[in-house]
């Protein structure tokens, strides 16, 4: 089996993705000063943005992100925890 390679472009998507992660974390922790589990909350955001980032940097990871399965996973998770974000 050979190893894929990823576009940039879906690195970028990825890179993109995850700064959305990390910048509605950040908001979500600011707006909802003084509400209960704000802080678990806000990490149950942030953490995923900052591990995928990382893990975007990592060349040895490409060849797994771009896995269309791996696509698929990670952008229903994104989504999810978008969602989840705004909600909450």
């Amino acid at each position: 089996m050979t190893p894929e390679k990823i576009s940039k472009y879906a690195l970028n998507n990825y890179r993109m993705a995850s700064y959305l992660l990390l910048a509605i974390g950040l908001i979500n922790l600011r707006y909802q000063t003084g509400k209960d589990q704000v802080f678990n909350n806000s990490l149950t955001i942030i953490i995923p943005g900052i591990a995928m980032l990382l893990i975007t940097f990592l060349k040895g990871s490409h060849s797994l992100l771009a896995r269309r399965e791996v696509m698929a996973l990670l952008a229903v998770v994104g989504s999810a925890l978008v969602i989840w974000a705004i909600t909450n």
